[in-house]
């Protein structure tokens, strides 16, 4: 399993590139998925195995797996690809991020990259800042 961890703060250029963490590159391959989160607050990006594991094991796990007789199973499968980009890293280490996928999450420049574990996120920085502000971490000690 990747273990990324950490944030940066990145500004994404005027042709929608944006460096990747130097110590994600290390851990990463050269092909990502850049997919819209589920609440559609920010962007998250996969190795592709990463990304078949995430819609398979975690999306779909809640409906029971994935079954492609199911009209609504086979919708949120083409709402997925839809909201998703294959993306390579290119030689100075930058990624294309489109800007269908920029406008959902309200990416225009200032972002956050958050290493989350198995993927990460890119977050637009005012949205970051207004989540991190919703909750406090050490709500996690009193549970």
């Amino acid at each position: 399993m990747i273990n990324l961890f950490g944030a940066q703060s990145y500004n994404v250029d005027t042709k929608g590139r944006l460096s990747v963490p130097a110590k994600f590159r290390k851990k990463l391959p050269e092909d990502l998925v850049v997919m819209v989160e589920p609440r559609k607050q920010c962007l998250y990006v996969f190795s592709e195995e990463g990304f078949d594991d995430f819609v398979e094991n975690k999306l779909f796990a809640k409906k029971g797996g994935f079954d492609p007789l199911n009209a609504e199973h086979a919708e949120l499968l083409r709402q997925i690809g839809e909201f998703a980009d294959g993306v390579t890293v290119d030689s100075a280490g930058r990624i294309n991020l489109s800007d269908r996928l920029c406008a959902v999450v309200g990416i225009t420049r200032e972002v956050e990259v958050i290493g989350v574990g198995d993927h990460f996120e890119i977050w637009d920085a005012k949205r970051r800042e207004e989540a991190r502000a919703s909750a406090d971490l050490a709500d996690l000690l009193n549970s």
